[in-house]
């Protein structure tokens, strides 16, 4: 089944995905939700995908139907999992057209010393955040070229440009995330398809927020201490980006505007890759 495209024309820019087909790994919560309620409001059919609880899933879902007027599905695969990426890009096709859009958010982490780094974990971490978004983009990419349109967006990490101790697995996977990104973009890069990248670095999720109340718990200091002293030490506006703001990036990179934008690596992140 093709993709829902419609016949005439391009369509106004406050519904400009309207018609196109969205996969967001990683979505229903977080970042992942925010990208696929801002491509939802530009009229795009959406697949959310997550592991959390179908009741969870559910309620986003409708909500995101309801409040934009678009087909919006859920789809529990395992983005640990090759077949299963592959499934949910086939599924996706099979119930609302082949696959347009594709953001790879799916992530997972990890944080601890190389030395006592559990391997299981290292494992893990590269099927998600990496491996997965090989697969994904596989899946895609054939279809987009023949039809001549796609985006392809993975939400990477400060992290895909700087390190910081005590997370090899997450660090190297985002680098390897940014390579894959290149190499996608140079290849469709004549096909009316782009690839490229989004770098946020710490963002205010409800996630985020429980860290640092644990985090202050746990260390006896102030929320405020330890969000200026050691969240944001490294990002040098001193604020949290938002979720709004990463899918707002996201977005672009799917218009029609970013046409030749391919093989970047946008960073969202108060400044931190610039020291």
């Amino acid at each position: 089944m093709d993709s829902l495209h419609t016949p005439s024309g391009r369509a106004p820019a406050a519904r400009e995905f309207e018609g196109r087909v969205a996969v967001v790994t990683g979505s229903t919560s977080g970042i992942g939700l925010g990208i696929a309620e801002a491509l939802a409001a530009r009229g795009a059919a959406v697949v959310l995908n997550g592991l959390g609880g179908r009741e969870e899933a559910e309620v986003a879902r409708r909500r995101l139907a309801e409040a934009h007027g678009v087909p919006v599905l859920y789809d529990a695969a395992d983005m640990s999992r090759g077949g299963e990426v592959q499934g949910l890009v086939e599924r996706s096709a099979a119930a609302l057209g082949a696959v347009d859009i594709l953001v790879n958010n799916a992530g997972v982490q990890h944080v601890a010393p190389i030395e006592d780094f559990p391997s299981e974990r290292w494992e893990l971490i590269l099927a998600v955040n990496l491996s997965a978004v090989f697969h994904a983009t596989r899946a895609v990419l054939p279809g987009m070229k023949r039809r001549g349109w796609g985006r392809v967006v993975n939400i990477a990490s400060a992290h895909g440009l700087v390190a910081s101790p005590f997370k090899s697995a997450y660090v190297a996977a985002k680098h390897g995330v940014l390579g894959l990104t290149k190499v996608a973009a140079l290849e469709a890069a004549t096909s009316g398809v782009t690839c490229n990248a989004v770098c946020p670095g710490y963002v205010w999720t409800p996630l985020v927020a429980g860290q640092v109340s644990a985090q202050a718990k746990a260390h006896g200091l102030t929320e405020e201490e330890v969000t200026q002293e050691i969240f944001l030490k490294e990002q040098p506006t001193r604020r949290f980006a938002t979720v709004e703001e990463i899918s707002a990036a996201t977005a672009f990179l799917c218009s029609e505007a970013a046409a030749s934008i391919t093989g970047a690596a946008l960073p969202v992140d108060g400044g931190w890759t610039a020291h």
